[in-house]
């Protein structure tokens, strides 16, 4: 993963696949807390709020990491969560998508 080069078109489709995915992650999150949200009646809800959306941050940033270095490991995860498709990776590199597709698979 750290040797790979990345070419412009790869740049930007890892970009926007990336941005996909953090924001369908993101809009998840919005939607829990709303629905938790309706569901706060006193102080201690509010602090168990608190506490998932700390740990909900927390997952988020060790998720998505965009450093070229871990996109790889970054979108096999995303893969065999079910939380980004392959297609929105095509324009990668072939050779650069089956490695992805096979750590996805460990």
């Amino acid at each position: 993963m750290i040797g790979w080069k990345w070419s412009a078109k790869e740049k930007l489709t890892a970009r926007r696949a990336f941005n996909l995915a953090l924001d369908r992650e993101l809009t998840a999150v919005i939607q829990e807390v709303m629905q938790r949200a309706e569901q706060i009646n006193e102080a201690s809800d509010l602090w168990e709020m608190e506490t998932w959306l700390t740990e909900q941050r927390e997952r988020i940033d060790r998720t998505f990491d965009f450093r070229y270095s871990a996109l790889a490991r970054v979108f096999a995860t995303l893969l065999r969560e079910h939380r980004l498709g392959l297609n929105k990776l095509r324009g990668l590199d072939q050779e650069n998508l089956d490695s992805i597709e096979r750590l996805a698979q460990t």
